[in-house]
């Protein structure tokens, strides 16, 4: 099999992380492995491995015959067999299936709003199905979800992994205290909502003065950032919790972190939670999407009600304080990660269902 990636950028997000992911674990399991960032790059494109075949669309506008026309040659030249498009990148997958109806194509859904799902617009992913050979979903919501709403055939569940890092030259240095650090890996979304890790903040800030929360994740500049910062001087938490935007040194910040935390909304698998349990971290995280199903409360992490400020900041205080519990958290959930979420386990099933689809 010759498999082309698809996303919209490369900017470090879930959906994106999965793109690099899976070309790159493909690339010395078959004969090419390719990967095409449509609109946007970013720092992920310093993750690409070097044995991955990488094109960059500078695709303008949502109807972009040029950006179309290259993807085909492109496609063409290398002899792609299947082409695998991540979240809202399936459109100008679909439009390069009507000039080469031969083609495989596979959509990977991602939504995040996984909450959300019964206000989801879905008209254009309708309209679109009949197209695809197969749909990959991140989460069971999600399956059901494009089987009943959009009568989606050969639908299949499987979850996001985590991969080796490739180390680039970024070395970011996290401020606060050594060995009482808090890290969020999430971009600036309303689904992850900060404004519980602030309002966990205040409250730690007058019980453990020392420990302090690393929030690492693309800055969309937009209110919703604005109200963050805004909320951090307010509340005088600027010597508690630190901003750092977009980072691409990962492992590098796991390893300087103690405690990591998930706080939102809505989620599918978030890739964070894997990396996390990767890096050996203990785990707070709320009960919303997968996470339930990875993390068992007080066996491999602690598990909370969303938007329940009171009761995560007890998870928490409870984890700083009691050490061996949190060194048996870090042991249960590396483990769970290893065995049911690793990227080869992951990949010999994608490769089966790809050879039959």
């Amino acid at each position: 099999m010759r498999i082309l990636q698809v996303i919209d950028s490369l900017e470090a997000g879930g959906a994106e992380r999965m793109a690099v992911n899976y070309a790159n674990a493909l690339a010395h399991e078959i004969e090419f492995s390719g990967l095409i960032a449509t609109r946007k790059e970013g720092s992920l494109l310093h993750q690409i491995s070097p044995a991955v075949s990488y094109l960059f669309l500078d695709k303008k506008q949502q109807l972009d015959i040029k950006a179309l026309f290259n993807l085909r040659s492109y496609v063409l030249k290398n002899k792609v067999t299947h082409i695998h498009a991540h979240s809202t990148s399936f459109f100008l997958v679909f439009l390069l299936k009507l000039t080469l109806p031969s083609l495989k194509i596979i959509r990977h859904d991602h939504y995040g709003n996984n909450e959300f799902l019964e206000s989801r617009p879905h008209f254009v992913l309708k309209l679109t199905a009949f197209f695809f050979n197969g749909v990959i979903a991140v989460n069971q919501n999600l399956k059901n979800w494009s089987e009943l709403e959009l009568k989606a055939k050969n639908v299949i569940y499987f979850p996001n992994f985590p991969a080796k890092e490739i180390v680039t030259e970024t070395n970011t240095i996290l401020k606060g205290v050594d060995g009482k650090r808090i890290v969020s890996l999430a971009n600036l979304r309303f689904q992850k909502n900060h404004f519980l890790l602030l309002e966990i903040a205040k409250k730690l800030k007058k019980s453990h003065t020392d420990w302090s929360f690393h929030l690492v994740g693309k800055d969309f500049e937009d209110n919703y950032s604005k109200e963050i910062k805004q909320n951090i001087e307010e509340s005088k938490l600027k010597n508690n919790v630190f901003l750092y935007g977009s980072r691409d040194d990962i492992s590098n910040i796991l390893k300087q972190s103690d405690i990591a935390i998930l706080t939102s909304i809505s989620e599918g698998l978030p890739v964070a939670l894997l990396e996390y349990g990767n890096s050996g971290k203990a785990v707070i995280a709320t009960d919303v999407g997968e996470i339930p199903f990875v993390i068992q409360h007080k066996i491999n992490g602690f598990i909370v009600p969303s938007k329940n400020a009171e009761v995560f900041y007890e998870s928490i205080v409870e984890c700083i304080e009691n050490t061996v519990l949190r060194r048996v958290l870090e042991e249960k959930l590396f483990e769970t990660i290893s065995e049911k979420f690793s990227e080869k386990a992951v990949i010999e099933k994608y490769l089966n269902w790809m050879q039959r689809t």
